[in-house]
């Protein structure tokens, strides 16, 4: 495993981070903890969840996927960087959801009991809440760090010019400064090239993408005109699954994974592999966030940790998917 500072922090995180959010519902407890055994095993230290997942799930289940985490991480709390996320809905009421000082205060609180742990490493706005003022939530995530709830925060699925302007406020005010994003990027998603990750790299912002592998669909194993049985597009993840779908199921992006099954076949490895060794070979990527629903399914991402590309491979990964740093094309 390799290790990279995160940010401008003086903390060092492994550079692949374990993705959590089938713990629940796609991976029963059992299948859960075979997957962190074999992520720590491999090195892996760093641990990504939310107050939301499994992801799928409904309000009931919400916070299922932090008490399966929870429970592995019971006597080795301390070998691990641990990182949720909060903003999702949870609960009836109005204020269970968003970034206001009451959602946030009292999410927190509820994280660390379903994780059985005293504080979290780094803790994330999960989305932008535009329906709470900006200094609202910057001085609830400072009485969070000042009180040793979080070590750090971050954010997730926020645009450029919102971090820009949090992190402006923030400096204002003279509270705890975002240290982190978690954006979406993959090869068939590179809109954050334009601006997200030169603000990232500008500021210093440890950047930890998810969906590396487009949901899978960057294994290869898809085919367009049949539906999988399992896994993120299928109706077992419930409205995530049309999500999924709507974001990647096109002949347009299928196009495109037949071009880049030619490549990693002319390069000698798994597409999966390739795929995230392209993300990987992004300086600005501290650590790239994988997922699995069995431990099996690791096998491929984690020994992509080894592989280094080649400047004329990266280069034509590049033109191949330049298309995708300007958004969906016309369909």
């Amino acid at each position: 495993m390799q290790y990279r500072k995160f940010g401008r922090t003086g903390l060092t995180v492994s550079r692949l981070c374990l993705g959590t959010m089938t713990f629940g519902l796609q991976s029963e407890e059992s299948a859960a903890h075979a997957i962190l055994d074999k992520a720590a095993d491999a090195g892996v230290t760093f641990i990504d969840t939310a107050d939301v997942y499994p992801l799928g799930g409904s309000e009931d289940i919400a916070g299922r996927t932090e008490e399966i985490v929870g429970r592995w991480l019971k006597g080795r709390r301390d070998r691990f960087i641990v990182a949720t996320k909060a903003c999702g809905k949870v609960g009836p009421s109005q204020w269970d959801q968003g970034a206001s000082r009451k959602h946030l205060l009292d999410a927190i609180d509820h994280s660390l009991r379903r994780l059985g742990t005293d504080y979290v490493d780094l803790y994330q706005l999960h989305s932008d809440d535009r329906e709470t003022p900006l200094d609202e939530t910057l001085e609830a995530l400072d009485v969070i760090v000042r009180s040793g709830k979080a070590r750090y925060v971050g954010v997730s699925n926020f645009l450029a010019y919102r971090l820009a302007l949090a992190l402006g406020r923030a400096d204002t005010l003279r509270l705890a400064r975002f240290i982190s994003v978690q954006p979406r990027y993959n090869l068939l998603f590179r809109q954050i090239e334009r601006e997200l990750l030169p603000l990232a790299d500008e500021q210093g912002l440890a950047v930890m993408p998810y969906n590396p592998l487009a949901g899978g669909l960057l294994t290869g194993k898809h085919r367009h005109d049949a539906k999988p049985s399992e896994g993120r597009f299928t109706e077992t993840v419930g409205k995530a699954g049309a999500m999924y779908a709507q974001r990647y199921w096109h002949e347009r992006e299928f196009d495109t994974i037949e071009k880049l099954r030619g490549i990693a076949g002319e390069a000698g490895m798994p597409l999966t592999q390739l795929s995230l060794a392209w993300v990987l070979a992004n300086p600005t990527i501290t650590s790239a966030i994988i997922g699995a629903s069995r431990a099996d399914q690791l096998t491929d991402t984690l020994a992509t940790i080894d592989l280094k590309l080649d400047d004329g491979l990266k280069a034509k990964l590049d033109d191949v998917t330049v298309e995708y740093r300007w958004g969906d094309a016309p369909r």
